[in-house]
């Protein structure tokens, strides 16, 4: 029997999709469960860091979510509903590219946790602070699905992971032991 060309090609990309949506439902379902936790790097923002003076609370003054962003943040949104995430307990950074990918989701009301703050401008803060967001993780009982919406460097001093923009880290918080990461989900296409 003899498949045309474009047959077998969308017949190799749905393999392909059926394949790898198998290979990350082990993630998801731990994330339903409350077993594990999404930490999200907050989506497409142009440029790095902040510019001089940025305060809190006024996002003129801040790097903000482009166009891009802001569709790649409804995208992971769409992303958990289809895994059967519809809603999640959500905590975000202060920063207002955190806050805004975090409600355009769409999963649950964000609580901003200043906890999640970035400290990419003091690296010396990094350790005591990765510290103190382990205690308040161990500390939780989420009992569902958790999203904790930050940064790159926040997410990096938690699990040693370099996340890009958009990504997820799929972790386990153990009462003792170091933070397990069980898995990476990329942002949305």
């Amino acid at each position: 029997m003899r498949i045309g060309r474009r047959r077998f090609l969308v017949l190799s990309l749905g393999a392909a999709a059926f394949g790898k949506a198998r290979a990350t439902e082990p993630l998801w379902s731990a994330l339903r469960s409350g077993e594990a936790i999404a930490l999200l790097r907050h989506a497409e923002a142009p440029g790095s860091g902040d510019p001089p003076g940025f305060r809190l609370g006024d996002c003129s003054t801040q790097r903000n979510l482009s166009k891009e962003g802001r569709a790649q943040s409804r995208a992971i949104g769409d992303l958990f509903r289809a895994n059967g995430i519809s809603t999640a307990a959500v905590y975000s950074s202060q920063w207002c590219r955190c806050l805004d990918t975090a409600r355009l989701l769409g999963i649950g009301e964000v609580v901003p946790l200043e906890l999640l703050n970035s400290f990419f401008g003091d690296s010396s803060a990094g350790e005591k602070r990765t510290a103190a967001l382990l205690a308040w993780l161990r500390g939780q009982r989420f009992g569902g699905p958790a999203v904790l919406v930050t940064h790159q460097v926040n997410i990096t001093g938690l699990t040693g992971e370099v996340p890009d923009s958009g990504e997820m880290i799929i972790a386990r918080i153990h009462q003792a032991d170091p933070v397990q990461v069980i898995g990476h989900v990329a942002t949305p296409a």
